[in-house]
């Protein structure tokens, strides 16, 4: 592509509307001026951390007709926010199934810990409920294909909720790249952080009985069951097997799946994947401190994902090589070596917040046209399964060797046995 084609082709893309972004406050009275025999109505399933006030019930606001969670001070904290920001009262609720039998939600938002993302979405697609299902889309890799022959089979819109995807400088990066920018792309890096759970749990805390008002034993659900202990549960699920994958699937859910949208492989993935870690030497948590993986896809290309603790945010992201140079995205910005590589690309202004009040725009316009949204459910399995392939590395010293097409790992079968995990009885996904 030419340099004057280029420059046309990102003038047309900003200023066309692909990058339209709004306003916390703009979203709001968008969403408010909208007649609500028109409004996608939600249901709220996990009010908490993400699912809580700070964020996801922040950006569906003005679109929530029911709340539902195991901790009863979250349903509390939750109500309240919705009563005193959009002056309205929800259901309430510690079952989700009510939400997935009301008549008067159209859809969920799934915001739990991970071991539930599956079983979840697949009843609310049952259901005929359309899903924004947060990220990572899954716990182990063999629970996307339900999840999508689920959404497919009942017509269901499911949007994972990488909300990168529909970030400014996350889709100028990959039309850049894309445009042929940087000559052929031989390398990606992505870079994540390292855990933060010694920050929020402080350090390890003997096992106890549950709080009152929160039903840890529905919280485990398809999870082995074990003692309750507070430093496992809310935030800190996601530093512990049996719930999430750490960082890798925290982060490298936003980020490798940039790297997969970039180099175009939203329906495919690497072939192989191999690497190493660390982890706390006192054994406080179990997923990673640091990782180096390298996965390497059938056309050469190599990308490399490290986990580095003390990262700062600025520095966590993706980066394309190529032959004429490199680009480095993040959250904020993009840079490019060498700099003149964006002097004919009129960035657009990046705003806190903006990709995710477009994410979740995005997918309230879908559930009304029947569009795949930005971040489609079968985006969202291949992005966690290169996710998933790099855990699997690492926790069993392998290199693995990966059929994208068949979705398997090739050739040794007691790998591909972390490709599913066992649901606790009486639990299922059928």
């Amino acid at each position: 592509m030419s340099n004057l084609s280029r420059r046309n082709f990102l003038k047309k893309s900003v200023y066309g509307g692909l990058f339209m972004g709004l306003s916390a406050k703009s979203y709001r009275s968008t969403f408010a001026a909208v007649p609500p025999s028109e409004r996608v109505r939600i249901g709220m399933i996990g009010v908490g951390n993400q699912g809580g006030p700070r964020n996801n019930m922040k950006y569906f606001l003005n679109n929530i007709e029911a709340l539902c969670d195991l901790d009863q001070n979250y349903l509390a904290e939750a109500d309240a926010f919705l009563k005193k920001n959009a002056n309205k009262s929800a259901m309430k609720t510690d079952d989700y199934r009510r939400l997935l039998d009301s008549k008067d939600l159209d859809a969920v938002v799934v915001t739990v810990p991970d071991q539930w993302h599956a079983k979840m979405t697949v009843e609310a697609c049952r259901a005929g409920k359309d899903v924004y299902c947060e990220k990572p889309l899954t716990l182990v890799v063999d629970e996307g294909p339900v999840m999508i022959d689920a959404a497919r089979k009942h017509k269901r819109v499911v949007q994972t909720g990488t909300m990168q995807r529909s970030g400014k400088e996350f889709k100028l990066a990959v039309d850049l790249v894309q445009s042929g920018l940087l000559g052929k792309i031989h390398t990606v890096n992505v870079t994540l952080p390292g855990p933060n759970w010694i920050a929020r749990a402080g350090k390890p805390v003997p096992d106890s009985a549950p709080p009152q008002g929160f039903d840890f034993d529905r919280w485990l659900g398809p999870a082995p069951e074990r003692p309750y202990n507070k430093n496992r549960v809310h935030y800190l699920f996601r530093f512990f097997w049996d719930y999430s994958g750490g960082q890798q699937t925290n982060f490298g859910a936003h980020h490798l799946d940039i790297a997969q949208w970039g180099l175009g492989m939203d329906e495919s993935g690497p072939v192989s994947a191999e690497g190493t870690a660390t982890f706390n030497p006192d054994g406080w948590y179990e997923t990673p401190d640091s990782t180096k993986i390298k996965y390497t896809y059938d056309n050469g290309v190599v990308l490399n994902c490290r986990q580095v603790p003390g990262t700062k945010s600025k520095k966590q992201g993706t980066e394309f090589v190529g032959e004429k140079g490199s680009l480095f995205v993040y959250r904020g910005g993009i840079i490019a070596n060498p700099p003149e590589l964006l002097k004919s690309v009129e960035v657009p202004k990046i705003v806190n917040r903006d990709a995710n009040i477009a994410h979740v725009n995005n997918f309230l316009e879908c559930v009304k046209t029947r569009q795949k949204p930005a971040a489609d459910i079968s985006i969202g399995h291949r992005s966690a399964t290169v996710c998933h392939l790099g855990n699997i590395a690492v926790r069993t010293g392998k290199k693995i060797q990966w059929d994208p097409k068949q979705e398997t790992i090739v050739g040794d079968a007691d790998a591909a046995k972390w490709l599913s995990k066992e649901y606790r009885k009486p639990y299922e996904l059928v």
